[in-house]
Order: structure tokens, then sequence, then C-alpha cells
């Protein structure tokens, strides 16, 4: 089977799958004068599912992941939205649901919503929705149990965590357990499993499909977090084989780690900057871990979703101070907040034409002032803890950028005023990732101190792909030599004028691409902290000038450039 490898590794054990009894619950219609009962019972098993969260994230062990802390105060905040609870009990009252049927179908109607979202972080977390309902549920059932009995199991054999999806909470659980490797059917790259996974350097493979009901507990599998694959009970050869790639990666791992604290330097003495995409104030302890120089890309929207009400001004700032405080005197990279057309923060949607073209990123944010306003206060204040740069997604005209310039002159007056303390240590970006700035770049490198290429946005906006989208998902091509050549031209257009350019999209944590990216010129990746050493050990054996000069002479010719015969 193949699903999205999130974790590189290999993990080889026997299956542990995961209970789905929560789903599996009876659906029968109450007497009419039962619903009231019935809405009590659904209340009641709200408040315990969200008391044993609260307590969960209160009471973290210090070895836990650093990410599930705000995981689980995210889940709880959900749980603590009145409208789950108004909603669902409209169902008893008005169709006579039991309270298990009517809670399923809310949660549906809920996780159809969030699957429509454009974003790919914000459409996965529909699976918040579903874990927290699904938490409800057990508590509804009295079920508990998240793993067979696997005490008889006398072997020193790890476990592989078969499940439909897992929860922060569930992880929890699971730790300490002696676990290899974590499938799920559902999820992405950017799901929670993903994202503990990540932190706790364990194999994982999401997104495939129906695997959960195709194995048994005790099947022998295969986890190859590099392709995405699994292998269900195969021959002893192919063991013998992935154990021999188990032991090889292990001697990789230990070899790189001793690149930590050397300088991402070419061969050609051409000093590069790494620097670590977040997405939780936390993950900038795992960025200085790692030895980042920096934050490339914090993206803001977590602290605006799962929760009925607005981040405040204090909230924010204290979020990105944190982070900023962290890093201990290196850039922090803040992404201003990327909502708007189909995602809206009161949980509504509407459904544009055209989401991926609508009021998103900074045209919502310009049509937001206040929201904008509370924002760059809190990013404001938060630079005089350290230097500070604000990129704002999503920019294709230069009134955009005055205008951008004129809200933070606003709130720097309206902090004057208030006499609130703020830094002057900060500096202004966009993000290219639309053709349009990437064809007539030369204003905006000339008005801005930085630039950042979200390559993920910017190769789909070119080749018209919805990244997203199965059905196209084999065009979505980020060789082609028309988005390499925008990427180009947007590196040699800072170059010229002396501005900064970083590439925090995929393709900065793709060590395959590392050479290709440096034969473009460019000098500033940013990536998840767990890419950094492989991406820092090709940095090391390249020589930058020998490929500039076969990737222009590639790019000129609109070639395909071969990765593997570039020096």
């Amino acid at each position: 089977m193949h699903g999205q490898g999130v974790v590189k590794g290999y993990a080889i054990g026997k299956a542990a799958v995961m209970s789905a009894a929560a789903l599996e619950v009876a659906h029968y219609r109450i007497a009419p004068e039962d619903a009231e009962a019935e809405c009590e019972r659904l209340k009641s098993a709200i408040i315990v599912a969200r008391d044993e969260l609260q307590h969960m994230a209160a009471t973290l062990p210090d070895d836990a992941p650093r990410e599930l802390g705000p995981l689980l105060t995210v889940h709880s905040l959900l749980l603590d939205d009145p409208m789950l609870y108004q909603q669902t009990c409209g169902l008893i009252q008005e169709r006579l649901y039991n309270a298990e049927w009517a809670l399923t179908s809310q949660g549906q109607l809920l996780v159809e919503q969030f699957s429509l979202m454009d974003d790919e972080y914000l459409r996965e977390r529909a699976a918040d929705i579903r874990q927290v309902i699904e938490r409800v549920l057990r508590v509804l059932s009295g079920s508990t149990a998240l793993l067979a009995n696997l005490d008889g199991d006398a072997s020193n054999e790890p476990f592989i965590v078969v499940a439909r999806d897992i929860s922060p909470a569930d992880m929890l659980r699971l730790r300490g357990g002696r676990f290899g490797g974590f499938l799920t059917d559902l999820g992405g790259p950017t799901s929670h499993t993903a994202i503990v996974a990540r932190s706790m350097n364990v194999p994982a493979v999401v997104g495939l499909g129906h695997f959960r009901a195709l194995i048994r507990d005790g099947d022998t599998l295969i986890v190859d977090g590099f392709s995405g694959a699994v292998l269900v009970n195969p021959p002893e050869r192919v063991l013998a084989e992935y154990r021999r790639r188990q032991a090889d990666y292990a001697a990789e791992r230990a070899e790189l780690a001793l690149l930590r604290d050397a300088p991402a330097m070419t061969l050609d003495g051409i000093a590069i900057k790494l620097e670590a995409n977040i997405e939780l104030p936390d993950e900038a302890v795992a960025a200085v871990e790692a030895g980042a120089d920096g934050i490339g890309l914090f993206r803001s929207e977590f602290l605006f979703m799962g929760r009925p009400d607005l981040p405040t001004e204090e909230e924010q700032y204290q979020a990105y101070a944190s982070v900023v405080k962290t890093m201990g005197g290196r850039p922090v990279t803040i992404r201003t907040l990327d909502l708007g057309s189909d995602k809206t923060l009161d949980g509504d949607v509407t459904v544009a034409t055209n989401p991926a073209l609508g009021l998103r990123a900074i045209r919502y944010c310009l049509a937001n002032p206040e929201i904008f306003a509370t924002q760059l206060r809190a990013l404001l204040r938060a630079s005089q803890h350290g230097h500070v740069r604000i990129l704002i997604p999503m920019i294709s005209h230069m009134h955009e950028v005055r205008a951008t310039r004129q809200a933070i002159e606003s709130a720097r007056r309206e902090l004057d005023e208030r006499g609130v303390p703020y830094g002057r240590d900060y500096s202004l970006g966009a993000m290219v990732e639309i053709p349009a700035i990437a064809i007539a770049i030369e204003p905006f490198v000339e008005s801005l101190d930085f630039l950042s290429i979200g390559t993920n946005d910017l190769i789909q906006y070119t080749l018209a792909i919805d990244r997203g989208d199965t059905d196209v998902a084999d065009l979505y091509d980020p060789m082609h030599p028309a988005v390499l050549r925008l990427i180009a031209h947007t590196i040699n257009a800072g170059e010229r004028a002396g501005k900064p350019v970083a590439v925090c999209g995929e393709m900065a944590g793709d060590a395959r691409m590392t050479k290709m990216l440096l034969g473009l010129g460019l000098t500033e990746f940013s990536m998840h902290p767990q890419q950094l050493l492989d991406v820092k050990k090709e940095i090391r054996q390249a020589h930058t000038n020998a490929l500039r000069v076969k990737v222009a002479s590639a790019l000129n010719r609109a070639e395909r450039i071969d990765l593997a015969a570039l020096p």
C-alpha cells in the first residue's frame, strides 16, 4: 500500500490496530419526552471530554513532545465552543436522534465545511473536528481502549500503530510504548499525526485510504517513510533488505548530527542561511536544537483557528514574543494572517466560485483593517525582543505594499498614543507566490526589505494545477522550466538590489533540489527543522559557481534540469 511519507526513516514491527469502536455507534430515534435527558447526556459527555483534555495539557510529562500541549488546548477549545452543543442538541430535539447519531451528523457537517477550504493546512483541521467528536463518542459509549491487549507479546519487536486517525490526546496515551511507526488512513503533511511524529522522529505514513480495515493485530509491517510504501507480511529476504536499510539510515543520521554546529558553506566559500518553518511557538525550540539561523516562516493562522473568538493583541504578542526570545537574536519571519475567501473566522463557510483566487491573505487583511491592525500591533511589540520580519502573503499589486506600510504606521501611532512599548527592529517583506509579482519583480524588490518565495503556491498558480486535487496531482511539477525561470528571475532581482531572497516552500527542504536551488543563486533556505541537516550536507558538498553555470545553461534552453547530473 502507498500513502504519503511524512517522516523519513524505516520501521519494522508488528501491527497494533487502534480501536474504532467510537465510530461504530448506534443510530436510533428517541421518544419526544426523552429529548431533554438526551441533551443532558450529551452535555455531560462534552464536559468530561473537555476536562480530560485540559487535565492532560496541564499535567504533560517533561518528556512529552512539546507540540502536544498547544494541540490539546486547541481540542479543548473546540469542545468549549457552545455552538457544538447547541447545534447537536437541536438535532436531538428536532429530529429525535439519539446523542451519538446527532453528534456524528453535526460532526460530518463541520468536517465537510473544513474540507472545502483551499488552504491545505486549514483543510486538514477537519481532522481536529473529527477527533474531538470521536473523543466525546468514546465518553458516551464508555469505551476507553485504544489498542488491543498487547501484553501477551513476548517479543521485543516494536509495534506499528495502525489507525484511521490519531488525535493529540491519543498520541499522549500511546507514549511510553515500544512504537516504531505510525500509519493512518487519513491525514496529510500538516496533520497532527505528522506534526507529532516529526517531533518524535518516528517514521510515519498518512493518507493510506482504507488500510486499517485490511490489517490485523500482529501482522508484520515494514514502513518506508521515504517512499510512503507499507509492506504487509513480507518474505524474509525483504525483511533482511529493510533491516540493512534501517541500519544504514541510522548510521547516516548519526553522521549528520555531527554537522549541527558546522557552517553551511559551499566548497567555494559561499555562506548559506538555513532557517526553519514553524506553525506553533513551541517549535522554535526544535529550530534552535537543529542549528537554524532563524525562523524563515512562522505561520500565524494557528492562533486564529479552532476557537470561537479572535485572539487578542496580548495573546498574539505573547505568542510572537516567545518565538523571538527563544531564537535569541536570530531573525524571526512571521507571516501575517492568510485567511479569507472560503476560510472565515467564525466557522461559517462562504463558497466562492474559485476560492484560490478570492479574498484571501493580504486582500482579506486589508478588507478587515481592525483584524489586521491588531496583528500588526502585536508584531511591532514583539520586535522589541529581537529582529522581526513581517511577511505579507499573496501580494500582487504595489498598492497592497503601500497600504500595508500605511497600516503599520497607523499601528505605530496607536501604540504611541497608548504608551505601549514596541521595537523599531523590524523589516517588511512579501511572499512571491503569484506569477504577476515574480514577472514584474523590480518595483517590489526596490520597495521591500526582503522577499520569500512560496514555491507551493507559485507552482500551483503558474501551472494552473490545484495541488490538492488528486486528479491532476501528477501534473504538479516543481521542475517545470517556467517555474524555475520565475524563481531565478526573483533571486537575480534581489541580488541586483542587494535584498535577501529566501525560498520557504517544500522545495527548500528537499535535499534532492538543494544543488539546483544553489545553481539558481539561492543563499537563504527555510524548511522544517528536521530537514536542516540533510540540506546542510548537500550545501557543504556543492560548488556554487559550477552549479550556476550548468543551471543557467539549462534555463536558457528551457530544458529540464537533470538533478542527478548536477556536479
